[in-house]
């Protein structure tokens, strides 16, 4: 178990988790999950981590559909900074405690203000990381949201 599988299970939140063998050979690990897990790619999000004003260490999260690249002005003001840059993998790594690929929105070490892309509002349930590459936990955008702390923005680029 991950520690994001654990929170989902503490909180009784419903769940449901997928696992598939990770291609090392895969460009995108979003798109590897929706693909072996036969997923619509709309329905499956990617945990991306930025640092905001420059800093390293000031991060927050953005919790985006696989297919989409982040907007990092519209992350920026999200986060209610002047800029925001996508942040150094080694530093992600250590923040959350999960590797690059497999940086799950939940259970990380240090909570960060998290951000979820609208477009998950129209959806029933969404798949994010649960913590390894080739884990993936599904559940309803709502209880992403209470789970993290997380709101509902616009972050992509259309």
């Amino acid at each position: 178990m991950t520690p994001a599988i654990n929170l989902a299970k503490k909180k009784k939140v419903a769940h449901t988790i997928h696992q598939y063998q990770h291609d090392p050979r895969a460009e995108s690990y979003g798109l590897e999950a929706a693909e072996v897990l036969g997923q619509d790619p709309s329905t499956v999000f990617k945990t991306l981590l930025f640092c905001l004003n420059g800093d390293a260490k000031n991060l927050a999260v953005a919790v985006i559909p696989v297919e989409h690249k982040l907007n990092l002005k519209q992350a920026a003001k999200a986060a209610k900074a002047k800029k925001a840059e996508m942040a150094n993998p080694d530093i992600a790594q250590k923040t959350t405690g999960y590797v690059v690929g497999g940086i799950s929105p939940l259970g990380q070490k240090k909570a960060l203000p998290t951000f979820i892309h609208h477009s998950a509002l129209t959806l029933e349930t969404i798949c994010v990381s649960a913590g390894k590459r080739g884990l993936e936990i599904e559940l309803a955008p709502h209880d992403l949201a209470a789970l993290t702390r997380g709101q509902f923005v616009e972050l992509c680029i259309e």
